[in-house]
């Protein structure tokens, strides 16, 4: 089972789908707010949706509109080039990992059920948690796991999870667990987990770097007037998607002409994040961390003025 789309109404009431518009689901996992785009699109209008998890092809819509793109959206601005698509009306990106890929134990990103330690979105790229710990030093994996998880004392951390590996000791994610949770003060050995396998998912899968990857490139790629809506789940996700969507840079202020005026692509929508309803996080407690912006592109990226 795939997790039910978190804000489902409040994205797409922010994307503002256009019937003859070209869309982009950056993240299809199953298929959720896809499906809603497609409902408020018309015959001519045309949604393509990227997701490099192999799993997520099942979700797929019999619809001539839709096109999955089977590749992680870091890639958005080739594959949009490859379909000669030259613009779109506006993009929409879900950030994290589905309910599935947490429920699914062979997937290694649950710490509640023992499986190999992967946690990488598409398991045929790149290297497993377990392959990765074996080319990291106790300082490079201690910086990992406060930059990443705000762990408390991560090189006592770190020097464990490598004690462990040189033991042979760390191939499966119930050998993380093991060797982590009796490090947790008491009481907080699931919130440590947490931030642990959080870490570890992020550096695998370059999380960070694909998201600045596609910021830069969907706002390249954004019609002006076209919509930029993004869900994320954690800080450093929601920091990055705010000063992006604020300065139109990764990092710093965003350049003044001469008269003083700031010169960013975006005008903000959300000007504070939104978050789920008392409702939805009742009904759907992993939606509880989500938080939700949306910006308007009011000039090409880049341009030196409005």
């Amino acid at each position: 089972m795939y997790h039910k789309p978190v804000l489902f109404h409040e994205s797409l009431e922010l994307l503002d789908v256009r019937p003859s518009g070209v869309y982009i689901d950056a993240t299809f996992g199953g298929g959720g707010h896809s499906r809603g785009i497609l409902e408020r699109l018309g015959p001519d209008g045309r949604l393509f949706a990227f997701d490099q998890d192999p799993d997520a092809v099942v979700n797929t819509p019999e619809d001539t509109r839709f096109t999955l793109i089977r590749s992680n959206f870091e890639h958005l601005g080739r594959f949009l080039r490859f379909h000669q698509v030259d613009k779109v009306d506006g993009i929409l990106a879900d950030l994290g990992v589905s309910s599935h890929q947490f429920d699914v134990a062979s997937r290694g990103f649950s710490l509640r059920e023992d499986g190999p330690l992967d946690m990488r979105m598409n398991p045929a790229v790149g290297q497993s948690v377990a392959e990765w710990l074996q080319t990291v030093d106790a300082h490079e994996l201690a910086k990992t796991l406060a930059v990443y998880g705000d762990v408390v004392h991560p090189m006592r951390v770190a020097k464990a999870i490598l004690t462990a590996l040189e033991g042979g000791r760390m191939n499966r994610t119930g050998d993380l667990v093991a060797v982590v949770e009796p490090l947790a003060p008491r009481g907080k050995g699931h919130k440590v987990l947490a931030q642990v396998f959080q870490a570890l998912r992020i550096a695998v899968n370059r999380e960070m770097e694909v998201l600045e990857k596609f910021l830069v490139q969907g706002a390249e790629q954004l019609k002006t007037g076209g919509r930029f809506v993004v869900i994320s789940y954690h800080s450093l996700e929601d920091r990055r998607t705010k000063v992006f969507f604020r300065e139109g840079l990764l990092d710093g202020e965003a350049p003044r002409d001469t008269f003083g005026n700031r010169l960013v692509p975006f005008a903000l929508i959300t000007r504070k994040a939104i978050a789920p309803s008392a409702q939805e996080m009742m009904d759907n407690p992993r939606s509880r961390s989500a938080r939700l912006r949306a910006a308007s592109k009011i000039q090409p990226f880049g341009s030196p003025s409005p």
